[in-house]
């Protein structure tokens, strides 16, 4: 057994040198206006036509754009057949505003709207609607859309060179969930149910496990349930998410045997601690500390029997997985706890393509992940608080909508850390998030960019390559 510090490996990561210069939020503030004026091809107001025609989400707007939403909605069939005082694409930003603003509903579409019911350029009067209004316009979208533009937009951040996001050629990712409350209403206790055990909450929750990228905490995938329902089993819907360029790092609560041979399958590498009552013994000693064994199925007939990897090439179909093992002690600085030992399992069976210092030091980066649950915890959502929805439909099309707005804003960060050479890190999510507040409601003079000029980007807003 090898013992490692506790702190990174130095140059690992591709961690730069100096984290001396920050971005300062002068700097991050113009940045993020000038993608929000610029790069998202926003116009100045200048004809007439319907105030919901204008509505956006500040520069979010330029990572959600309008005819990614359009798309959507007729692919889920919500798009409306007559003019409504609440198009449904409204309704879209309106969800995602719900993340960024923590205000009633109708306090909402008045900061969504901005100065621009007063501009006087409209065919119509238009006014805020009601909350009953609001509520029966979400009523009518439905998760569907919401889920389907998450699902659509989410994509790995980072790019080559990205502090603190690559092992090598590897992307950085882990999986890890987080429990939100929900209203205590009877349709939320029957749909989600209440926690039990030692918790005592008093209110109904949803469990979310998600899939995020480490060197930029951006949310890429996620999937939802019970509280009822084990973390493993809701992780198993991740799996098609998971790419061959990825390590996927996870907690010794994540490991089974069936999910281990279902990521494998995928191409991905993976790194998982394990609990210390399963068994791995060593068949080969490597000469970085590690150790080959194997990892096998609960569901063989015999001691005796066993179908290896090498013979059926599938490891959903195999009962016998080799991996490599790491063990590691970490020593805190709190003596009373005293040294923890690690022991993680990995697809990396080869040292001189990853050490183990390398992966004992790559675990780390899993706390990165978790700290981009936190700030959907009690950054987006009020600390104590948790999702505002009276029933299981609008719970979850609320929280897609909470993710949407979430990696739109770390995507925006990313961007600014680029440009700065900083790693995203050191970058403020609540900061980041009072800049797109105040550039939401500051939006009077702008509109969403028209059909014309976004089919010309990307749904990100970059120029598509001709043809």
């Amino acid at each position: 057994m090898s013992t490692f510090p506790q702190a990174d490996t130095p140059g690992f990561c591709g961690y730069p040198p100096d984290f001396g210069s920050v971005l300062s939020l002068p700097g991050l503030i113009r940045y993020l206006l000038r993608v929000g004026e610029q790069e998202s091809g926003q116009v100045i107001i200048t004809g007439n036509g319907r105030l919901t025609d204008r509505i956006g989400i500040g520069v979010l707007t330029r990572l959600v754009p309008r005819d990614l939403i359009d798309e959507i909605l007729a692919e889920t069939g919500r798009r409306e057949k007559r003019s409504r005082l609440l198009p449904a694409h409204v309704v879209v930003y309106f969800v995602m505003a719900m993340a960024v603003f923590r205000d009633g509903y109708e306090e909402v579409m008045r900061r969504l709207t901005g100065g621009l019911q007063f501009m006087r350029a409209w065919q119509q009067e238009w006014v805020v609607p009601t909350t009953g209004a609001i509520s029966q316009a979400r009523d009518r979208l439905g998760e569907a859309p919401l889920k389907m533009l998450f699902e659509r937009l989410a994509v790995p951040l980072a790019v080559t060179g990205t502090p603190g996001a690559w092992l090598g050629a590897r992307r950085l990712m882990a999986i890890d969930g987080v429990k939100l409350d929900v209203p205590d209403t009877r349709a939320n206790v029957e749909g989600f149910g209440r926690p039990g055990g030692l918790t005592r909450r008093p209110f109904p929750q949803i469990q979310v496990i998600g899939l995020g990228e480490c060197g930029t905490h951006a949310v890429v995938a996620a999937e939802t349930g019970t509280v009822s329902i084990g973390e493993r089993e809701i992780a198993s819907g991740l799996a098609p998410a998971l790419e061959p360029d990825m390590l996927v790092i996870a907690d010794r609560g994540f490991y089974s045997f069936g999910l281990w041979a279902e990521f494998s399958a995928t191409g991905a590498d993976l790194l998982f601690r394990i609990a210390s009552h399963i068994k791995l013994p060593a068949s080969e000693i490597l000469p970085d500390g590690s150790y080959l064994s194997v990892v096998k199925s609960k569901s063989i007939r015999s001691s005796g029997f066993q179908i290896p990897l090498s013979a059926v090439g599938d490891p959903r179909r195999a009962t016998h997985i080799p991996v490599r093992v790491i063990e590691y002690t970490v020593t805190g600085t709190n003596a009373s706890r005293g040294p923890e030992v690690f022991r993680l399992i990995t697809t990396i069976l080869d040292p001189e393509d990853v050490t183990a210092a390398e992966l004992a030091a790559a675990y780390q980066q899993r706390w990165e992940y978790e700290i981009a649950l936190k700030e959907i915890e009690t950054q987006m959502l009020e600390p104590g608080g948790g999702l505002r929805s009276k029933s299981p439909e609008l719970v979850r099309q609320e929280l897609w909508g909470l993710l949407l707005a979430h990696y739109a804003i770390h995507s925006l960060m990313s961007e600014a850390a680029a440009s700065a050479g900083l790693d995203p890190d050191r970058l403020s999510f609540m900061r980041s998030i009072n800049v797109v507040r105040r550039q939401v409601t500051g939006q009077a003079a702008f509109s969403p960019q028209t059909a014309q000029q976004r089919n010309s980007d990307d749904h990100r807003g970059n120029p598509r390559e001709s043809q």
